[in-house]
């Protein structure tokens, strides 16, 4: 995963780029999301991925493609549904950073007009298959369940 840094690319200098990177670093760098999700488990993340909303909030005034907001919202929606699991959760906290992920988005596409990557397409239509997969799952679990008590 690449992270924006000050000299790639010429949105340094905008300020509402720069405090999405300092919500970031405050979230993700200095370890306030998994701490928060460690002390309040559950809240914590759904506190976090609403801070987080703030770099998505950003994407749309800027008319980034809807794909890779949809793209950063799964990031944020995974780090939140992962991060509620107890202990196992913080870990992968620790590791999967969905603000650097977010800011490392919308810095690449506002620079290149907000327009979708491929990279981008395949993560969401792998996010769409997972979630048919296991809806699909879940209808036949229940079938087979209302089979074997009938």
């Amino acid at each position: 995963m690449h992270y924006p840094s000050d000299v790639e690319n010429p949105a340094t200098s905008d300020p509402e780029i720069a405090r999405a990177r300092t919500l970031a670093r405050v979230l993700d760098g200095y370890l306030v999301d998994p701490l928060i999700g460690l002390v309040l488990p559950g809240l914590g993340d759904v506190i976090t991925s609403v801070l987080g909303l703030y770099v998505v909030s950003i994407a749309v005034r800027r008319r980034v493609s809807p794909l890779v907001i949809a793209r950063m919202l799964l990031n944020l929606g995974l780090d939140a549904a992962l991060g509620a699991i107890p202990v196992l959760g913080d870990i992968f906290d620790f590791g999967f950073r969905a603000n650097h992920r977010n800011v490392a988005l919308l810095t690449d596409r506002v620079a290149t007009g907000g327009r979708a990557s491929p990279r981008d397409w395949l993560a969401v239509a792998g996010a769409a298959a997972v979630f048919v997969a296991i809806v699909g799952l879940v209808g036949w679990g229940l079938v087979a369940l209302v089979r074997a008590i009938a």
